[in-house]
């Protein structure tokens, strides 16, 4: 069976977060708190950022285990806790295109974050595709607080996934 390539792409943005969680394991307490202007926040809470609305991307389609991260009322959330919440987006990314063929065209009814919003129609693949684009715009972010400061940023983009599933191979 071919592996629906949105999936792949999903695949891709969970082993990125996961990467740049343990890029950020390294850091002081100090520094996951570093910013610079133009980006999401701090390091730490970018990546809750990131973590928070890929649970919430996925519970549009199907339940994930509770309690989902919250950004609300951060009290310095760890990247232990923050990784936690990894294993269930990797599994909701995997169920999400297991089984039935994944409807690029589904209209799902978002009640949204607020209440005193109003509800949204979204297609389907506007969903997963603001999942991926959400999670790599905000790791952008953090790789240039890392660099902006001196520090090491990892290699995250499709080029070292693919390295690391053994899928780019230099010829000799």
């Amino acid at each position: 069976m071919t592996t629906p390539p949105m999936l792949r792409q999903l695949r891709h943005d969970v082993w990125a977060t996961e990467k740049l969680l343990e890029r950020c394991r390294a850091l002081s307490r100090e520094q996951l708190e570093l910013t610079v202007p133009g980006t999401y926040g701090s390091i730490r809470r970018t990546l809750m950022h990131i973590v928070a609305a890929s649970e919430r991307y996925l519970t549009r389609f199907m339940a994930i285990p509770e309690p989902l991260m919250s950004e609300d009322g951060d009290s310095g959330t760890t990247l232990d806790e923050i990784a936690a919440h990894l294993p269930h987006i990797k599994d909701g990314v995997e169920k999400l295109f297991a089984g039935q063929e994944f409807d690029p065209d589904r209209v799902i009814r978002d009640p949204r974050r607020r209440p005193t919003d109003p509800p949204l129609l979204i297609t389907a693949w506007v969903l997963v595709t603001q999942f991926a684009h959400h999670g790599s715009d905000h790791r952008a972010h953090i790789g240039t607080i890392l660099g902006a400061h001196g520090l090491a940023t990892p290699d995250l983009d499709v080029w070292a996934y693919g390295h690391a599933n053994d899928a780019v191979k230099e010829v000799t």
